[in-house]
This record gives structure tokens, C-alpha cells and sequence, in this order.
């Protein structure tokens, strides 16, 4: 399979200097064995999967609702919503809190029932409720309890059949995106990212939600470490290196993206030397400083 990515290619090494050089070429023909010199890449090639997933989303987010797992989780928890008399009844339902959770960009949290039904339960007008106190780190927390409003509105807002058939997609779309992780590793977050990045104005937003302090540091060439700094220090750290507001740049946010699953891709492909240069290259390319 080819596919010409030669605007990709050029944005993401071309403003450090490095170009679409021999160097560049030979290292990038090493990792993923196509011929970038006449922009064809392997099916491994990570830009070509981002590529591939974006034109094939909403066909692919379709099958994945049809798939017999997905049917059954939406059938549970259609159901559930609909004979539940209480929002405390309906979060003390395993597959309700999967679902909504998984739905809302909180799936890992899925392990610790109590704390979610306690946040999402919470007023999240108060600033010392949980939600609220969890946004801290997560600021999906306080969106979805937000977004639903069990607090106020008990069960009125999520028994809408419009919030059932908006949430029961989000559901499938989810596990779509994840599903592609396991042949390329990072893509469901820069398919993430790319619908999201507009929202963020600031890096306080960007450490606040785990997908994009994912993206942004890795494609910054941030340690992981950087998570046990103070907060103004992390910010910092991000503002030193990114503009933020080219968030607004859809042509920027691709480029950005791209470079993400360059450095991912090589990172993934252990200590040799092409994959050692590789992430060199990815790291410096795409003017990306403020």
C-alpha cells in the first residue's frame, strides 16, 4: 500500500533545518522499510496509519458498534438507564460505569468504582467536592460530572435518548481508537488529539487532561519526570517550548501530531541506531518554540 505524504513529511523535519534530507530519508526508509523518497511507506508507517484511520473513521466506528461485545455493552447499558430510578442505582452498575466512563475519556478509571460513582455523584459547583478536587489531575472528572449533572438533575439529562445515542457512540469510538494502538502504537491519542487540540488555550488545560500531556510532552521531548516537578515548573517547561495558540492551526496540529508518532515509533523500536536518530530528528524538527 503507498499514499503520498510529502506535505507531512516536509512540515515535520523541514524547519530545524534538517529537511527532507539524505539522512533524514535513509533513517526513515530504515525504520519503517518504504521508500520515502518517492513518499511510499510501509503499512507500519505510523503517519500513513494516522492517514489511513482518519479517512476510514466513521466507516470503522460503525463496524466497531456491530461487533457482538459493543452491541451487548450498549444493549446493558441502554437498558439500565432506562429502568434506573436513582443516579446512585444506575453507577452501581458495572457495565453503566464502563460504558459512561469509557465514553468520557475516563476509561482507566474503571477499576475504582466507588471513587468514580463518589465523583460523578459530587456537586461540581463546589469547589471542594471530589470531582473538583480530582480536576486537579484529571480534568475529565469534572466535565462529565459537569456534562451529566446527576447532582442537581438526577437521572434527566443521561435517560434523553439523545445523550443515550451520543454517549453509546463516543463508547464505540473509543474502543475503535484504542483498538488501533495495538498495531500502532500512540494512535488513538493523536486521533485524540487531533480532534481536541483547538479546545486547549493553555498549558494549565494541557497537564490537566492525560491524553494531551501525553502528546504534548512526548512530541516536546519532555521526560516523564516531568510530572513530579511543581506546576509552574511543568508549565514552563511546555510554554519554553510551544506556542499554544497554533493549537488554532488545523495544518499545525497534523504536523504536530505527525511528529508525535515519530518519536513514538522510534521509541518503540529499542536502542538501534536508526531509531536513536530517529527520535534525534523528530524532537528537533517543526519550529515548534513560542
Amino acid at each position: 500500500m503507498s499514499v503520498s505524504f510529502s506535505s507531512n513529511i516536509n512540515s515535520l523535519f523541514a524547519a530545524s533545518g534538517v529537511g527532507s534530507s539524505s539522512n533524514t530519508v535513509s533513517l526513515l526508509q530504515a525504520s519503517y522499510g518504504g521508500t520515502v523518497g518517492a513518499t511510499t511507506f510501509s503499512s507500519q508507517n505510523p503517519i500513513l496509519a494516522l492517514d489511513i484511520a482518519q479517512r476510514n473513521e466513521t466507516k470503522d466506528i460503525q463496524a466497531q458498534a456491530k461487533t457482538p461485545q459493543v452491541q451487548r455493552d450498549i444493549a446493558a447499558f441502554t437498558k439500565a438507564v432506562n429502568k434506573a430510578k436513582s443516579p446512585k442505582e444506575l453507577l452501581s452498575n458495572p457495565t453503566v460505569l464502563k460504558v459512561l466512563l469509557t465514553a468520557n475519556g475516563l476509561g482507566a478509571e474503571a477499576g475504582f468504582p466507588a471513587l468514580a460513582q463518589k465523583a460523578l455523584l459530587s456537586n461540581p459547583k463546589d469547589p471542594n467536592g471530589l470531582a473538583n478536587q480530582l480536576a486537579s489531575t484529571n480534568t475529565q472528572w469534572l466535565a462529565t460530572a459537569q456534562l451529566y449533572q446527576f447532582y442537581s438533575q438526577g437521572l434527566s439529562v443521561i435517560k434523553k435518548q439523545s445523550t443515550i445515542s451520543t454517549l453509546t457512540n463516543a463508547y464505540a469510538e473509543v474502543l475503535w481508537r484504542q483498538s488501533l494502538d495495538k498495531q500502532t502504537p500512540g494512535l488513538s491519542n493523536a486521533l485524540y488529539f487531533i480532534q481536541n487540540a483547538s479546545k486547549f488555550t493553555n498549558a494549565t488545560q494541557i497537564l490537566g487532561d492525560a491524553v494531551m500531556r501525553s502528546v504534548v510532552t512526548t512530541a516536546l521531548g519532555l521526560p516523564q519526570q516531568i510530572a513530579f516537578q511543581p506546576l509552574n515548573a511543568q508549565e514552563q517547561a511546555i510554554n519554553s517550548r510551544l506556542d499554544v495558540t497554533k493549537f488554532q492551526d488545523k495544518n499545525f496540529v497534523q504536523s504536530f501530531t505527525d511528529r508525535f508518532l515519530a518519536v513514538t515509533q522510534a521509541s518503540q523500536m529499542g536502542g538501534n541506531g536508526a531509531s536513536a536518530n530517529l527520535i534525534s530528528l523528530a524532537v528537533q524538527a517543526s519550529s515548534l518554540t513560542a
